[in-house]
């Protein structure tokens, strides 16, 4: 097993199920990938994702087998709201990517205006084929049926900070499977997106676990190991070979180099088009999107100005917004209870992020695409501190001084999300033939299944499962 980020692991996990041994490899010094914890003021929070798309119930489905099931959590019911230029407004309570399926709901209606929803009505009358041809962008699908202000108050800014995208450059069904077939047989966008919306859990269409979501990590490795499989970490795979139906996996760690082999090989790394070039040649030099460079501050605050949540759970902000580099604040004590509690009354936690699609790597010194000030990120954790201070103050409408942080935290992701646009779907399409054509091997990953646990789980259980059951060379009861 190449990667050990949650894809990894969970295939791991499977391949153990089936009576294998797998071995998972991570470079990194811990497993996860951007599931992951950190400690800031005494409380355990999460580094990366902190929530999962409840869509299909895989992922409450695997915390039950993993025996996390009591510890689902949804967020609290505050809303969730947006910053554009011109103001602030809240997001849909009842939408799917910030796609209102009401647009004279009062909160939908507060954020896009009465023009906005007069135009977004006329989705309600166009034929359904509007907007909906095969392969074509969210954003053009938006556009078409409910206008600019839906796509640039509400769309926009949430495709960003969710995929750190635009809505032009991702494919609606990369993004959201079957919505616009939906809308071809419901006949609006509003109706798809309630239909789509039906087919959720009842609740919350996000969910979490209580302690953060990074205990799913600590889960699935005690459950790998104790069915007779092992975790490396800090240990980097060089190369990949493959000789009389043998796959021979050259991995480097403290400067010493081992062969490992496996008669069943399972890449979860957006690198298996470089590693992958001599066993599958049709895969060397696909391009596979690169994934937008994000940087998370973390500020742990004593501000009891913050206990009525004045922007609920968190803020999107769209481009153009003068005065702020972020394009996304979540109020974490705000969201989860648990987390409220165990902060205590006053003391609260808010998380940041930076980097969009087209901006230059975050922190790297050179100016951000959006122009906002044409200024570099700041490479400190002071720098960024202090411009994380001034975003929050802004995007939660609330003053906040530098003696009321309490601590701080820089956490640096690449590669974390890959725009899901229709040349990197093709590109995927490719990888899969190509593997296909290997016996006993297969790749895993958001890179390859979509952004979210909600994807990429189901994916890589479905995938190792078939790894097992699928025409070999002859089995050997240990994996990688």
């Amino acid at each position: 097993m190449v990667g050990g980020g949650v894809a990894g692991l969970v295939a791991a996990r499977e391949l153990a199920l089936q009576g294998l041994r797998p071995l998972v490899v991570e470079a990194w010094r811990a497993p996860g990938g951007v599931v992951a914890g950190h400690e800031v003021d005494g409380l355990r929070l999460d580094a990366g994702a902190e929530s999962f798309a409840t869509r299909g119930g895989a992922v409450a489905a695997l915390a039950e087998e993993l025996g996390l099931g009591d510890r689902v959590v949804v967020p609290e019911p505050h809303g969730a709201w947006v910053r554009l230029p011109h103001g602030s407004g809240p997001l849909p309570r009842t939408g799917l990517l910030g796609i209102p399926a009401d647009p004279w709901a009062p909160d939908v209606r507060r954020t896009i205006g009465t023009a906005g929803a007069l135009r977004a009505s006329l989705d309600r009358v166009l034929p359904g084929s509007v907007g909906t041809r095969p392969g074509g962008s969210l954003g053009a699908l938006v556009r078409a049926r409910a206008g600019r202000r839906v796509l640039d108050r509400l769309v926009r800014p949430v495709v960003a900070g969710v995929h750190a995208a635009e809505p032009d450059d991702v494919a609606v069904d990369a993004v959201s499977p079957g919505l616009a077939a939906a809308v071809r047989r419901e006949g609006s966008l509003g109706g798809a997106v309630r239909a789509q919306r039906a087919l959720a859990p009842a609740g919350s269409a996000v969910a979490g676990f209580r302690g953060g979501l990074h205990v799913l990590v600590d889960a699935l490795v005690a459950d790998v190991t104790a069915r007779g499989g092992a975790v490396r970490t800090g240990t980097a795979v060089r190369a990949v070979g493959r000789h009389d139906g043998v796959f021979h996996v050259t991995v480097e760690r403290d400067g010493a180099r081992e062969v490992l082999r496996a008669r069943r090989l399972v890449v979860a790394t957006p690198r298996a088009t470089d590693l992958l070039a001599d066993v599958a040649p049709a895969v060397a030099g696909l391009p596979t999107d690169p994934g937008a460079d994000i940087v998370l501050a973390t500020l742990v605050l004593d501000a009891p100005a913050l206990d009525d949540a004045p922007r609920g759970t968190g803020v999107l902000v769209a481009r153009g917004v003068e005065g702020v580099r972020a394009k996304a604040l979540t109020h974490a004590t705000a969201k989860w209870a648990w987390l409220a509690a165990a902060a205590g009354p006053g003391r609260h936690v808010v998380r940041l992020s930076y980097g969009r699609a087209g901006d230059g790597p975050a922190g790297d010194g050179r100016p951000a695409a959006d122009g906002a000030g044409g200024e570099a990120l700041p490479g400190d954790l002071s720098g960024l501190t202090a411009l994380a201070l001034r975003d929050a103050s802004a995007v939660l409408g609330v003053p906040l001084r530098p003696d009321q942080v309490r601590a701080s935290a820089r956490v640096r992701w690449r590669q974390g999300l890959p725009v899901p646009s229709p040349a990197h779907r093709r590109t995927v399409q490719a990888v899969r033939a190509a593997v296909a054509q290997v016996p006993g091997l297969a790749v895993v990953g958001a890179w390859v299944a979509g952004n979210g646990l909600a994807s990429v789980v189901p994916d890589a259980r479905t995938t190792a499962a078939a790894l097992v059951t699928a025409p070999s060379s002859p089995s050997t009861p240990t994996g990688a």
